[in-house]
C-alpha cells in the first residue's frame, strides 16, 4: 500500500475538499428514514457480525458508519482525507466515546493485510480515472487478510434516469450521459441544509473487471433491504420505489488467498 494508496491522488486533485464543510449535513443526513431504514440494514446484513473483527472505515466521512460498527463490537479505524470529516468525527468521539479510531490522510501503510472487514461507502464514485478506480481498489484489497471482505456502495450503473426519482429520499441526481468517469451531480437536503457534490460513474462490467483485478475473487451485487415490517403499508410505499431501482449498488467482495 504504502506509496500507491489512490487517497493522495484524491487530495491532490481536490476531490477531498468538497467534503470539508459538510460533516453536519451528513450527520443531519444520517437521520433519515432513507439511511436510518434502508441503508443502514442493508450495510450492515451485507457486513454480517463484525463484533471482534478488525474494521477499517475507509472514507468515514464525519463517522456514522464508524460509531456504529465500533457499537457492535468491532475494533474500527475510520480513515478519510477530508480533514473536516476526520476533525468533527475526533471531536464526536472525544464527546461520547465508542471506542473508534480515527486518522486523516491516506491508509496507512502498516494497515496492510490486517483488516478483516473494508468498508467504503460512497467510495468509488468519487474515482475521476480508471486508475483512480484500480488504486482505490487496491488500497481497499491491501488493507485486508486474505479471506477478509470488502463491502462498498458505487453509483449503481442501471439508477433512475429521473433525477427527481430519489427526491423523496433528500437527494436529486443530474447526470449527461453514462460512460465509465462520467460526472453525476447530486444534490442533498437534509433538514433545512442543502449541498452538492460531484460523483463518478462507473459501468458494471468496469467494477467487476477492476475488483476482480486488484484480487477479489467473488464479487456479489447484493439487494437492498428495509427494516419496515412488510405490514407497514405506509413505510413499504416509500421504500418500494427506491427499492425496485436503487441509486447506490451493494457490493460484497471477497478476498482470495493470493495477494497481487
Amino acid at each position: 500500500m504504502g506509496g500507491t494508496s489512490v487517497d493522495g491522488n484524491l487530495a491532490a486533485a481536490g476531490l477531498a475538499g468538497q467534503f470539508d464543510d459538510l460533516a453536519e449535513l451528513y450527520e443531519e443526513f444520517s437521520r433519515q428514514p432513507f439511511r436510518q431504514e434502508l441503508e443502514f440494514p442493508s450495510v450492515l446484513a451485507a457486513l454480517g457480525d463484525v463484533s471482534g473483527l478488525r474494521v477499517l472505515d475507509f472514507g468515514c466521512g464525519s463517522g456514522v458508519y464508524t460509531r456504529k460498527l465500533a457499537g457492535l463490537g468491532a475494533a474500527v479505524t475510520g480513515v478519510d482525507e477530508s480533514r473536516g470529516m476526520v476533525a468533527y468525527a475526533q471531536r464526536r468521539e472525544q464527546d461520547d466515546p465508542v471506542g473508534a479510531r480515527y486518522l486523516a490522510g491516506p491508509v496507512p501503510a502498516e494497515l496492510a493485510g490486517t483488516m478483516d472487514v473494508v468498508l467504503g461507502v460512497y467510495v468509488l464514485p468519487y474515482t475521476t480515472t480508471i486508475a483512480e478506480l484500480t488504486g482505490l481498489c487496491r488500497t481497499a484489497a491491501d488493507a485486508l487478510r486474505p479471506g477478509g471482505v470488502f463491502v462498498t456502495l458505487p453509483i449503481h450503473p442501471r439508477f433512475h434516469r429521473d433525477g427527481d426519482y430519489y427526491a423523496p429520499y433528500g437527494f436529486r441526481l443530474r447526470e449527461s450521459e453514462r460512460n465509465d468517469g462520467s460526472p453525476v451531480v447530486l444534490d442533498l437536503r437534509a433538514l433545512g441544509h442543502e449541498a452538492t457534490v460531484t460523483a463518478r460513474y462507473w459501468t458494471e462490467d468496469t467494477l467487476n473487471a477492476v475488483l476482480g483485478e486488484v484480487g477479489f475473487e467473488t464479487v456479489d451485487w447484493l439487494p437492498h433491504r428495509t427494516s419496515a415490517a412488510e405490514t407497514d403499508v405506509s413505510a413499504m410505499a416509500y421504500f418500494r420505489p427506491y427499492l425496485s431501482v436503487p441509486h447506490a449498488a451493494l457490493l460484497r467482495c471477497v478476498k482470495g488467498k493470493a495477494r497481487l
